[in-house]
């Protein structure tokens, strides 16, 4: 993902780095690490995907506390809520079709109703894999989002990963967090940015709409936002890395000061966060001009990753297209 830092004379983006092209390797373990470094009491559990979730750097420096379930998803959940009940607090990662489609009863009653202490860490959300319908999580959020207690995060890159670890290995109680892994970019500055469990984060004020946005797909809405700029349309950026709870405050405020919501998520447009700020608006009697970008009611094929952000909508360029319609809409 490439990232442009607004040029002199642009709306300046708040707390986002100006390194441009920055990216950080395995954020996700490196923090789990360095938190387990502080407290024995963490344990790190994979379904055969260590190595592609990041978790490998744990089990090198902590072989001890890492378990290795195999290819057995409900086992991963139901051992990582065994360990909760008794007193360790269990970092459990899959890719997220595995954990919320294939293990989601076990989710349901061991960790959620049981209200477990459980960290469920799920790789490959949404359109970050080209491998198809198998393994796109395309409706995780929405799923998690529907259990009781439930705290639902997607963060937005390597700055959020490694501080969204250490809040939630802080917070007692179920917490379902999507992964970017590998070599992730680095878009929000460290010095400035402070993840916080349900809080949302303006990124660039706008006047004309606000681009809501949550994980990978923030560093596209501020390309988005530079890109309309250029054309004379002032985009806002709302950042909304927690789902559950969501800051509602936050979004009534972003559209008291547009008027006008473009929801993007890498993920169905159906029960994440679209339909999460509408559920707000509607209820709080905000009538605003609102559209979502988001893969929409279908499972997606195979193909490369940018081919398919784009031919779903997903893309910079999407973003941009949908963002005009809307403005054309509000005039």
């Amino acid at each position: 993902m490439s990232f442009t830092v607004a040029k002199p004379g642009q709306t300046a983006a708040m707390n986002v780095s100006e390194a441009q092209g920055a990216f950080v390797e395995k954020p996700f373990g490196k923090a789990l690490n360095e938190v387990g470094r502080e407290r024995p009491e963490i344990v790190a559990l994979t379904a055969d995907l260590g190595k592609y979730t990041d978790l490998d750097i744990f089990g090198h420096e902590f072989p001890s506390r890492y378990f290795q379930t195999g290819m057995a998803e409900q086992n991963l959940v139901g051992i990582a809520a065994g360990l909760a009940h008794t007193g360790f607090v269990p970092f459990a990662t899959t890719y997220c079709v595995f954990a919320t489609r294939r293990a989601y009863d076990f989710i349901a009653i061991d960790i959620a109703y049981a209200r477990a202490n459980v960290k469920i860490i799920a790789g490959l959300p949404g359109l970050t894999t080209g491998y198809g319908a198998t393994h796109q999580g395309i409706d995780d959020l929405a799923l998690m989002r529907a259990l009781p207690g439930m705290v639902v995060i997607d963060p937005c890159d390597a700055t959020e990963i490694s501080q969204a670890v250490v809040a939630i290995a802080a917070y007692t109680g179920p917490v379902y967090m999507r992964l970017l892994r590998g070599k992730v970019p680095q878009i929000l500055d460290p010095a400035k940015h402070r993840f916080e469990i349900g809080k949302a984060f303006p990124l660039r004020p706008g006047k004309d709409l606000t681009l809501v946005s949550t994980g990978l797909m923030t560093g596209r809405a501020l390309e988005a936002a530079s890109a309309l700029a250029a054309e004379g349309l002032n985009a806002g950026v709302l950042h909304v890395p927690t789902l559950k709870p969501l800051d509602e405050a936050a979004i009534l405020h972003a559209a008291k000061e547009t008027g006008a919501f473009l929801t993007l998520e890498n993920h169905t447009v159906i029960g994440g966060l679209g339909s999460s700020v509408a559920d707000t608006l509607c209820l709080h009697g905000m009538a605003i001009r609102m559209a979502k970008v988001g893969v929409q009611d279908c499972f997606v094929e195979c193909g490369s990753v940018d081919y398919l952000a784009d031919k779903h909508g997903l893309s910079t360029r999407r973003i941009v297209e949908a963002a005009r319609a809307l403005v054309r809409k509000s005039e």
